[in-house]
């Protein structure tokens, strides 16, 4: 499924618009503490676990919004916004979301 931060997509016509769809997931406050607990993995001021766990989030909310577009008959997700928001009590958990509107183009 064709995926792109822009509202339209270049070269092609979008024949309906199919709604908005959204895909969130959600870290909890113990990889936080695990992760940054861990001095031995950061490098140069980076956390290569951190970094793969944002990745993981990520590719679990792009999955879902994907598996939603295809649901509704999508064959594309225009307009995308990736958003990484600390919410829970005391900031503990971190949420990747992801929307865009779910299309049929040709």
């Amino acid at each position: 499924m064709l995926k792109t931060t822009t509202p339209s997509i270049d070269g092609h016509k979008i024949e309906r618009y199919l709604g908005v769809v959204v895909g969130e997931a959600i870290l909890g406050a113990n990889i936080f503490k695990d992760l940054f607990g861990s001095i031995t993995d950061v490098i140069g001021g980076r956390s290569g676990a951190y970094e793969r766990e944002m990745g993981k989030a990520r590719k679990l909310a792009f999955s879902e919004i994907e598996a939603e577009a295809r649901s509704m008959g999508a064959n594309a997700i225009v307009g995308i916004d990736l958003d990484y928001e600390v919410v829970g009590e005391k900031g503990g958990m971190m949420m990747v979301s992801v929307s865009g509107t779910a299309v049929r183009y040709r």
